[in-house]
């Protein structure tokens, strides 16, 4: 049996702030406790949030870092936290006796495992999230890559490891640092806690999905241009669940297109609520411009629905073209149509995708899996560490 170890998790965002990096630090925590292991996490404060709390065997503590909005952060804020999380972290790793940490983002996070490695000896994992990997293509951060580019290089070679979400990340950083050592460790999905949809039967209409922040970079303007040009005959209908700065323009483009009559902007959902989300529909649709590695899609795929998604950083990875679901090139408005249609008018094909996507889930994609990954890197690290 693996020792039991106290491990500090640095990110600047972490539920109910940010977005997917946040979610996977939370799951990987959380995994962690259920182990056996001691996690700790140091944050950005936001609001009224409680500075520290312990939820489900995972001490909390989050440090003022002039972090304003729950959903988005600034390079500002980005800058504060790392500033103030370097002030602070070595402390409460002296207090938590903590043997390594898993650093989320190579900026702003990694500056905090270089102050701790120098300061307590304590070595770290830097885990790359997206957009913190020079290549990864979204808007403002061509510059901000330039600048920090050698930075990132230094902080990549003086951590214990380093891993990214899937395959294209860690080939993408190995262009910008030839020669050093990038490994892989996906995202999982909360398997055990999202109940797999057991009634495929056909209705009226095939219900189609979509889960997250309702902005350009999801391409929902081009899945409202591919479900245009379907036959008006076929019944479907889209329920978005989320919202975001795109909801206005994608409301005139969908009363333009002829097609707002069956499309359900619904909005943020409770937590609780979104496996009933997931069940509810038939066909998850995840149309992305780009992308980290979408947890939803995981989440959607342990739920039992097919994807259809396009091939951006993750989802060919988590998807089984063919097998799970549909994947086409971002953008092609006559490929997602065709795609739709194959699954909009074929109720088996439906069902043995969707049974296909949680069988997949369950065999890859579990937390507790992932979490295993993640602490056989970290004990590599301490090892490595004490032998120095």
């Amino acid at each position: 049996m693996s020792l039991k170890r106290r491990i500090l998790l640095i990110n600047y965002e972490y539920p109910p702030i940010g977005g997917g990096g946040g979610n996977n630090t939370r799951h990987v925590a959380r995994a962690l406790a259920h182990m056996g292991h001691a996690p700790y996490v140091l944050t950005a404060a936001c609001g009224d949030l409680p500075r520290t709390e312990v939820v489900d065997g995972v001490t909390i503590v989050r440090i003022a870092a002039l972090r304003r909005r729950p959903d988005r952060c600034t390079v500002p804020e980005m800058v504060a936290f790392m500033i103030a999380a370097m002030l602070a972290a070595p402390g409460y790793a002296r207090q938590w006796r903590i043997d390594a940490a898993l650093v989320y983002f190579g900026l702003p996070g990694g500056p905090v495992g270089w102050m701790l490695k120098r300061t307590r000896r304590i070595p770290y994992v830097i885990s790359m999230q997206g957009g913190d990997v020079p290549g990864f293509v979204y808007p403002g951060l061509a510059i901000y890559h330039t600048l920090t580019g050698g930075l990132l290089r230094y902080l990549w070679r003086d951590a214990s490891a380093v891993i990214g979400l899937c395959r294209d990340l860690s080939e993408r950083a190995a262009r910008h640092a030839p020669g050093q050592k990038f490994g892989v460790i996906h995202p999982g999905a909360d398997v055990r806690g999202i109940a797999a949809k057991t009634d495929y039967a056909p209705h009226d209409a095939v219900e189609l999905v979509f889960v997250g922040r309702l902005v350009e970079q999801k391409g929902l303007d081009i899945l409202f241009e591919s479900l245009a040009t379907i036959d008006p005959q076929l019944q479907w209908r889209l329920t978005l669940v989320g919202d975001g700065p795109e909801k206005p323009a994608l409301t005139a483009q969908a009363s333009r297109l002829g097609i707002l009559e069956r499309i359900s902007f619904r909005g943020w959902v409770k937590k609780e609520e979104i496996g009933a989300v997931y069940r509810a529909g038939d066909v998850f649709v995840l149309p992305s411009r780009d992308e980290g590695f979408a947890n939803v899609l995981l989440e959607a795929m342990a739920a039992g629905l097919p994807i259809m998604g396009t091939y951006v950083t993750g989802t060919d990875e988590a998807v089984i073209d063919g097998k799970t679901g549909f994947i086409v090139q971002p953008g092609d408005v006559p490929a997602l149509a065709a795609a739709l249609i194959k699954l909009i008018t074929d109720a088996p094909l439906r069902e043995s995708m969707g049974r296909a996507a949680r069988a997949r889930a369950e065999a890859h994609f579990d937390w507790h899996m992932i979490a295993e990954k993640w602490i056989a890197v970290l004990e590599e690290s301490i090892l490595a560490q004490s032998t120095h």
